[in-house]
């Protein structure tokens, strides 16, 4: 584990090194010799696979089949396919794609009903490179039509504070992140499509026999827009990444996961101080989602009309809270994000805190617990009444 550790350490080290010295010796600006993305795609997949071999050791996962040869090694970390914006991926998906086996590596059975000639010929991937290239033409003309209509920056305008009533500013807010949204959209959409139309990417057959390619998908775009927690967003955005810091980090940190997730994040992303404010302002919101969730959604779920009120509210709630997080993850500097933050009080930070303190969640190892031991009654419950059918028989 020690070895891994190091490994993390060496690699993320290096990494700050170079950010910190294209950002404040090289330019400041945010795609001025910007050399680093592909270093934050290779320290992915150099620290992926030291844990992969570190759980094959300890035999916490059988996935990962031999040690990789350094040809093996080199092709997994600087492939064409994804030196330049990702998505990283698992060493032991990519090995099978190269050596034609991922009907071995993968268990293709569903509960559905599958076409038996579409396992015998190897599914064709360009209906979706298709629609994944009209997913970023669209993408990118919504971004370059839009953008410039709602920048960032006015959030932050003196004008624009001083002259406009709050319920307006919150409107823009969300609008003015809404646009910058697409060019995410256009740069992973286009990343998995190139993967795609390599052949990589084929994750089995869904219920009705069609071919999924979303193994290596970054984000589900109706997902995030349609998010009614902040984990819901999370989860579909940048999904390997936290991919990623799941098993890395989360997985393994002893204590206060959710923290020193985020703050892995933030040192990956980079050195600009507006990361970690986002991060930073990250914790404090998924805490008070986290204590939401759990201590005021499950009086809504007794009908589906108050389900339905509980979506939309959640939505509206979530949608601002992301917005209000990742400002300064776009102004990148300390100065602009303070007095963004400022000109709102500071209310969802203070919110949330009052929140997290008012409703405590109690720790993942007691809620599982109460897990088992709900479960186990039923079971026993079906046990006896199996033995009972049995001795009636």
């Amino acid at each position: 584990m020690h070895r891994c550790r190091y490994c993390l350490v060496v690699a993320l080290g290096y990494l700050s090194f170079c950010q910190i010295t294209r950002v404040y010796v090289f330019d400041y600006g945010m795609y001025s010799a910007d050399f680093t993305g592909p270093m934050m795609v290779i320290t992915q997949k150099i620290t992926s696979v030291a844990f992969e071999i570190h759980d094959v050791f300890l035999c916490i996962r059988v996935l990962f089949r031999r040690m990789p040869s350094l040809l093996e090694y080199f092709s997994y970390n600087c492939n064409f396919m994804g030196i330049l914006a990702g998505p990283t991926c698992s060493y032991n998906d990519y090995i099978a794609f190269i050596e034609g086996t991922p009907y071995r590596h993968r268990d293709l059975e569903t509960k559905g009903k599958v076409n038996v000639k579409s396992r015998l010929n190897d599914p064709s991937p360009n209906t979706e490179v298709i629609r994944k290239l009209a997913t970023c033409f669209i993408s990118l003309l919504v971004f370059l039509s839009v953008c410039k209509v709602c920048p960032v920056e006015r959030n932050v305008d003196d004008d624009f504070i001083a002259t406009t009533p709050f319920y307006a500013q919150v409107v823009y807010l969300y609008l003015s992140m809404l646009t910058t949204r697409p060019k995410y959209y256009f740069v992973w959409t286009l990343a998995d499509a190139i993967n795609n139309a390599a052949g990589f990417g084929f994750n089995g057959y869904d219920s009705n026999g069609l071919p999924r390619w979303d193994l290596i998908s970054n984000l589900r775009i109706m997902n995030i827009e349609l998010a009614t927690s902040f984990k819901v967003f999370l989860d579909n955005w940048n999904i390997q990444t936290a991919h990623w810091l799941k098993r890395v980090c989360y997985e393994r940190c002893p204590y206060n996961r959710t923290a020193a997730t985020f703050l892995l994040s933030a040192m990956w992303h980079g050195a600009y101080p507006g990361y970690y404010l986002t991060f930073l302002t990250g914790i404090v919101i998924t805490l008070a989602a986290r204590a939401v969730r759990h201590n005021v959604r499950p009086y809504f779920l007794g009908s589906p009309t108050y389900k339905f009120v509980y979506d939309v509210i959640t939505w509206a709630a979530t949608q601002i809270a992301i917005c209000y997080t990742v400002v300064p993850f776009v102004l990148l500097s300390v100065g602009p994000s303070l007095k963004f933050y400022r000109s709102w009080y500071f209310c969802i930070h203070i919110g949330c805190i009052l929140l997290a303190i008012a409703l405590p969640v109690k720790p993942r190892h007691l809620r599982l617990k109460e897990q088992q031991s709900a479960v186990r009654p039923s079971l026993e419950s079906t046990d006896s009444n199996s033995n009972q059918k049995q001795k009636a028989t």
